[in-house]
């Protein structure tokens, strides 16, 4: 594993605690979709599904983990997850969400974890 998959894994170890923390149930993680790509992570909420884009970066002169969902990715995560629906049953009653959690380490002190919910 190289330092960037690393941070990255670590970040996602991040993100899901604090989905769970905050009362969602990870459902899957790193689901990935042929050449469409990977859901990061797979949660419900109520019930909602969730899936979960997660950034990680290190403090420093990059662009803040929160603006990384570009209307590209949106577009790419919403076919994402109605594949993932459609593979595990269906859409449930409550429909399915966007949401993005951004992990940003500092060079001092704990990382910080911010959820986004509805990004897309």
């Amino acid at each position: 594993m190289n330092a960037r998959s690393a941070l990255g894994k670590y970040g996602e170890d991040l993100a899901a605690r604090r989905l769970s923390e905050s009362g969602l149930t990870v459902l899957e993680r790193n689901w990935r979709c042929g050449r469409t790509g990977e859901i990061d992570i797979v949660a419900r909420d109520g019930d909602v599904l969730v899936v979960c884009e997660v950034k990680t970066r290190r403090a420093g002169p990059f662009e803040h983990p929160m603006a990384a969902v570009t209307p590209t990715k949106a577009d790419r995560l919403r076919t994402l997850a109605e594949r993932w629906a459609q593979e595990h049953g269906g859409a449930p009653p409550g429909g399915v969400r966007i949401d993005l959690v951004g992990v940003l380490l500092p060079d001092r002190g704990a990382p910080v974890v911010e959820h986004a919910r509805g990004v897309a």
